[in-house]
């Protein structure tokens, strides 16, 4: 579906906004859901190698109050892959939020990041005159643990294919296993937008040329991105929440409790059994990011 297109009861709109890149202009793909008149704005941004529709159960339960916008970061989901794959960085992610939040025409902005998205979110709050005025962290940190980043390396980018939605659904629980438990129809509803038809096989929604940037990170260029990740976080002035998944391989203990003497110095809000990243989907979980964001 795209704009104009009629949209069944229950689901997002399909909309596409024009943004820059070095070689020249690619689409990003966002999912709209509530009142697209409503001038209060919640976006949701997604995991490195996730996309929008992850957001569909918190979305559902905040149109009433927001419009929510779900975007597939470039070279995900919906949205055009890159020519370039060195592209695929947080400067080029950043640059298209901009262009997305100048379309969606807001004066203010809450924003819902996990993992990559958090980063997103994080770049754009510590910006002078940032739009987004409240913020959600959830389980990423300025600081990462190595080994959570080599295990989404050691996936991430694989040439992988499967014959049916339930194969797919099982191989994607084995690298998921930190989103915590879900009851199967819940991994399905996760899962189908994750995959996308070729001829007789199915495979992942997105470009594999995301992993190439990743992998070319040397210790030093961690160090220095780090460095330049705790200085945007210290200029963040915003309300913001701080989601972990107790058991996280990504976010830290000792980060999440740095995080809060610095820059916003959100709450922290730990999830117990789950690791990285808490979905949203529980409703334990969602009440907790609608008790933030509605709260005065």
């Amino acid at each position: 579906m795209t704009a104009g297109a009629s949209t069944p009861a229950g689901e997002p709109r399909l909309r596409r906004v024009q943004c820059l890149d070095a070689r020249g202009l690619h689409r990003l793909a966002y999912w709209e859901w509530g009142d697209p008149a409503n001038r209060r704005v919640l976006v949701c941004a997604h995991g490195v190698s996730r996309q929008g529709r992850d957001f569909d159960v918190l979305a559902r339960a905040m149109q009433g109050e927001f419009r929510v916008v779900c975007p597939d970061v470039v070279g995900r989901g919906e949205s055009d892959r890159l020519a370039d794959p060195a592209g695929y960085v947080l400067p080029t992610y950043l640059a298209d939020m901009v262009t997305l939040l100048a379309r969606l025409d807001a004066d203010s902005v809450a924003w819902l990041g996990t993992s990559m998205g958090g980063l997103i979110g994080m770049g754009l709050a510590s910006l002078p005159g940032s739009p987004i005025g409240r913020l959600v962290v959830n389980d990423i940190g300025p600081s990462f643990d190595a080994a959570g980043i080599a295990r989404i390396g050691s996936y991430l980018g694989m040439p992988i294919d499967w014959a049916s939605e339930d194969e797919a659904a099982d191989y994607l629980l084995t690298i998921s296993q930190g989103f915590g438990p879900h009851s199967r129809e819940e991994w399905l509803a996760l899962t189908r937008p994750m995959l996308r038809r070729k001829g007789e096989r199915l495979h992942l929604h997105y470009d594999p040329a995301i992993a190439l940037p990743m992998r070319a990170i040397t210790p030093e260029i961690a160090t220095a991105g780090q460095a330049a990740l705790w200085a945007a976080y210290d200029a963040i002035r915003c309300p913001t929440l701080l989601l972990r998944g107790a058991a996280s391989d990504i976010l830290a203990r000792a980060t999440a409790e740095e995080m809060t003497r610095r820059g916003p110095k959100p709450r922290l809000h730990e999830f117990a059994g789950i690791g990285h990243a808490p979905t949203l989907v529980a409703p334990g979980q969602v009440a907790v990011v609608r008790e933030f964001l509605l709260s005065p």
